[in-house]
């Protein structure tokens, strides 16, 4: 057998039936969906209806709560953050903040910045900039000789609806 051989068994790929295309295809006039009614027509979705029982989504109790107001951090541990530094993929001397961390590929999401967590140990004296740290990962970045700015990060969302809701004056001088 050679590569320039292979192939498919036979049956493995069906073409496509297709469908109203006169009586001699065995898939004309109502096209395999019988008559009338509302599975008939185009654009019907009845997923979960059950006849008007009442649905199976509906009969279960509801648990829970999503918090939309809830903020998404990049969640970085300090371990993760030391083997950047000893495969020299993140500069000692430099501040890192969320770019730096994105782009070493340790920071992923986190639209509203990222978030120090201690998991792990830090022996590099780092200087960090990020939204948000824990108290333990403070206390290790400073044991190591480090600092952390904690700074109020402003998501892309808002920074466009302020500037939407900004009004510019024009003098004409």
């Amino acid at each position: 057998m050679k590569l320039n051989e292979l192939r498919d068994n036979d049956g493995a790929r069906k073409g496509r039936m297709r469908v109203g295309r006169g009586i001699g295809s065995g898939k004309g006039k109502t096209a395999g969906r019988g008559q009338k009614g509302q599975k008939s027509r185009e654009g019907v979705s009845i997923a979960g209806f059950e006849g008007g029982q009442m649905p199976l989504h509906m009969r279960l109790p509801k648990r829970g709560f999503n918090n939309i107001f809830a903020k998404d951090y990049a969640e970085v541990n300090l371990g993760a953050i030391q083997k950047l530094v000893d495969a020299k993929k993140i500069d000692v001397k430099a501040t890192i903040d969320h770019a730096a961390l994105k782009a070493a590929g340790v920071a992923r999401g986190g639209k509203d910045g990222v978030r120090l967590l201690a998991k792990g140990e830090l022996t590099a004296k780092l200087s960090f900039v990020v939204a948000g740290a824990s108290a333990a990962a403070k206390a290790a970045v400073e044991k190591a000789g480090g600092s952390v700015d904690v700074i109020h990060v402003v998501p892309a969302a808002e920074k466009a609806a302020a500037k939407k809701n900004t009004v510019k004056i024009r003098t004409n001088a």
